[in-house]
């Protein structure tokens, strides 16, 4: 792993008690690398050999500044869905530059724009175009939609139903995503190929969201189906869990962003940067069997 590069070298990890933070946080400890986990709550921050942990919010420019200080490359997992989440990552980054920080790993969202069809997409867009203005150097990993939510796309009746037409998505996984990421952040040779480098990163096929519940129909044995939606329908459906019209907008674009081609994307950063496949719907099941369990069979 190239120990000389890393000498007093400490990677800031936030989000290291989520999904994703918490699994890169588990891969640099067991490289044995310094880490300061950026964390809201400093009771629920994991402890690891060679981790310090520091408590600051997003939104407290100064305080992040202060956790940040003594960090040189930071991993900044994007924040919550909020309205206001732009000027959230915004103070984040401006902290961090504050602090220091001579690179800034963030993760963003495949496909990510002005205009993304998936309105959330829209807010890493204008993070990323933050970051560049700084001036530090960077590294862009978007994701596409993650396997490991795909379970809950699937109602209790084993219904998918959204406006998802016959447009197509490399479902990627969480665990593939933090291999990535802890490649862009530990391996001497990734990190010195990807500054200033936008990567995408997908599972190992795209198929269509009628295909992907066909698949998992097969391979779990359970009733699973798709039912398509129009975007006004998508809308009318999701209003009754009483959720703002921004976050029902939010969800329901996800599926809109497949029906325009947005999400049909296969990359190869999983294998050219860790070394391995990336997982299939297959190998998630076979991880992950009772993933479906609350679909009646």
């Amino acid at each position: 792993m190239g120990d000389e590069h890393m000498t007093n070298h400490t990677i800031g990890v936030t989000g290291a008690t989520g999904a994703l933070g918490g699994r890169v946080a588990a891969r640099i400890a067991r490289l044995g690398l310094a880490q300061r986990l950026i964390v809201r709550d400093i009771n629920r921050a994991p402890e690891y050999p060679e981790s310090s942990a520091a408590m600051a919010t997003y939104e407290d420019t100064a305080a992040f500044e202060r956790a940040c200080r003594g960090v040189d490359t930071l991993f900044l997992v994007s924040a919550t869905e909020s309205e206001d989440r732009v000027e959230t990552h915004l103070s984040a980054v401006d902290g961090a530059v504050r602090a220091g920080v001579s690179r800034i790993v963030y993760l963003s969202f495949l496909g990510a724009g002005p205009a993304s069809t998936f309105t959330f997409a829209r807010t890493h867009f204008f993070t990323e175009a933050h970051i560049r203005s700084t001036g530090v150097s960077y590294t862009f990993l978007r994701p596409s939609l993650y396997l490991d939510l795909l379970p809950h796309w699937v109602d209790d009746e084993g219904v998918v139903r959204g406006p998802a037409g016959d447009g197509r998505v490399a479902w990627v996984s969480r665990d593939d995503v933090a291999d990535v990421a802890t490649a862009v952040l530990t391996d001497p040779v990734v990190v010195a190929a990807s500054e200033e480098t936008t990567y995408d990163v997908t599972g190992p096929e795209a198929l269509s969201v009628g295909a992907t519940v066909a698949k998992l129909g097969r391979l779990t044995g359970r009733s699973i189906r798709y039912v398509p939606e129009t975007w006004e329908e998508a809308l009318e459906s999701r209003r009754k869990t009483g959720a703002a019209e921004w976050e029902i907008e939010g969800w329901a674009s996800s599926y809109s962003a497949i029906a325009t081609g947005e999400m049909d994307v296969v990359a190869t950063t999983v294998p050219d940067l860790t070394g391995h496949p990336a997982q299939s719907i297959e190998g998630f099941l076979r991880r992950h069997p009772s993933a479906l369990s609350h679909v009646a069979v």
